[in-house]
């Protein structure tokens, strides 16, 4: 062989490891982005009830189901419908069911450490696991266009006053996902994206904001004073 045919050789293999990375990652982009359903209309969805304290702002359907209870509107504000029960909130219920259930089938990208606290990284799209709970203090960057799935085994907690999710390059906050394997809870002041579907409860404390949705899936979803705003991906179905 040749210099010249060696050469050619080489930039050809490069070339096919550089188009057969993009075509995975655009698979992955285009195949593990969950079908929230009617939950997609749904900014707070809880299980058994949902409580407010305060002047929350919740732009997006606000509903309970099975449980009926929905306690603190007013003084909170809904601009999309509310739904104690009934079909829509039960049917948006079992549609968030099935979100979790394939959030919990996607395969791991990178595995977290039993104790992980991913304030102050900046992550690409990808299945991030964690083995026990998730934390964040201090500010999360998610950098670039694609899916971002958090799945923890127990917590979710943010901390107070200085916890906060930054997107760039073409991160949106309708791709973030956060399957929450027991309760989750968002510290005061808290600047977080993405949806969050948690296996119990959610609790977004003092003067939290969430661009993206809240939903329990067998306990309740309580709010102090928060302004929640429903973040819908292109493909759910309305």
């Amino acid at each position: 062989m040749t210099r010249n045919n060696i050469k050619n050789y080489i930039v050809m293999f490069v070339l096919v490891l550089s188009a057969t990375s993009m075509l995975q990652n655009n698979a992955f982009a285009a195949t593990i982005h969950p079908n929230l359903g009617t939950a997609g209309n749904f900014a707070v969805l809880g299980a058994s009830t949902v409580t407010n304290t305060g002047n929350n702002f919740v732009t997006g359907n606000l509903g309970v189901s099975p449980g009926t209870a929905i306690t603190g509107f007013p003084p909170g504000k809904v601009t999309g419908a509310i739904y104690a029960n009934g079909p829509v909130a039960t049917r948006a219920h079992a549609d968030a069911v099935n979100a979790y259930n394939a959030l919990s089938s996607a395969t791991c990208t990178t595995m977290e450490p039993i104790i992980a606290d991913i304030g102050g990284q900046t992550l690409k799209p990808g299945v991030y696991c964690f083995p026990s709970s998730a934390a964040i203090t201090g500010t999360l960057t998610l950098n670039g266009n694609g899916v971002y799935i958090f799945k923890t085994v127990s917590s979710l907690v943010t901390s107070t006053g200085d916890s906060h999710i930054i997107l760039i390059n073409g991160a949106s906050a309708s791709n973030v996902f956060w399957k929450v394997g027991s309760s989750a809870t968002l510290g005061t002041s808290s600047v977080f994206k993405g949806t969050i579907i948690a296996y119990s409860s959610v609790t977004a404390t003092t003067s939290a904001s969430v661009d993206g949705r809240l939903i329990a899936l067998t306990g309740a979803v309580t709010l102090d004073t928060n302004h929640i705003t429903v973040a819908v991906p292109h493909n759910d179905k309305k």
